[in-house]
């Protein structure tokens, strides 16, 4: 499939991909039903240099996949920095724990198997500076609501696919049995009025929304 020209622009004009991501790319391309849902080349630079500025202390990613973001947030922890990464697919599991190791971030990275609404009151003793939620869509309200009191004021949280291929603007027919539009559309309002964060809506990719909590 040829790539916009947009995108490829932006990724010329974009830091270049570290190698162990770019293999990272390509295995999650050649093994994974559904490659796309990686983060890829342009937002992982982002999520890293979020990362970066931030130097968080504890970082908290909803929805691990092969781990391609879970190593560009690894990039700028903090010096005792840990991420907590929770993967509901068991089967990924391997290939997450073999790129965390490669990446020399084994002791920075606590991998959680199972349903993030479970494995989250586990966790009810951190406070996060930084939240990526990049899981089913569906449940984006479900996890902003179950860790919106443990982020610090001044933390932030990111959610990804926010856009979801367009099918959240006004003009766009939701078709029947379409459950997720709906909910995606939903979070989206109730984020540009919740008064416990600051939104900025970027359309990069399938949409990240930054919320900077007050």
């Amino acid at each position: 499939m040829q790539q916009d020209p947009l995108d490829l622009y932006a990724a010329l004009h974009t830091a270049p991909e570290p190698p162990l991501l770019a293999q990272l790319t390509r295995e999650t391309h050649l093994q994974t039903l559904m490659p796309r849902m990686s983060s890829g080349h342009v937002q992982g630079r982002f999520l890293s240099l979020l990362s970066h500025l931030m130097r968080p202390r504890r970082v908290l990613e909803i929805g691990t996949f092969c781990g391609y973001a879970t190593l560009c947030l690894g990039e700028g922890l903090a010096n005792n920095g840990l991420i907590h990464t929770i993967e509901i697919d068991p089967e990924k599991e391997s290939r997450i724990r073999r790129y965390v190791a490669a990446a020399g971030l084994t002791e920075r990275v606590q991998l959680h198997i199972g349903a993030a609404l479970d494995v989250l009151p586990g966790l009810v003793d951190e406070v996060w500076d930084l939240v990526f939620i990049d899981a089913d869509k569906r449940n984006n309200d479900a996890y902003f609501e179950a860790v919106i009191e443990q982020v610090r004021p001044g933390g932030l949280l990111v959610v990804d696919n926010v856009l979801w291929s367009g099918k959240v603007l006004p003009d766009h027919a939701v078709k029947t049995g379409d459950k997720d539009t709906p909910l995606v559309r939903a979070f989206n309002d109730k984020m540009a009025r919740d008064a416990r964060v600051e939104p900025v809506f970027l359309p990069l990719r399938d949409g990240l929304l930054l919320l900077r909590k007050k």
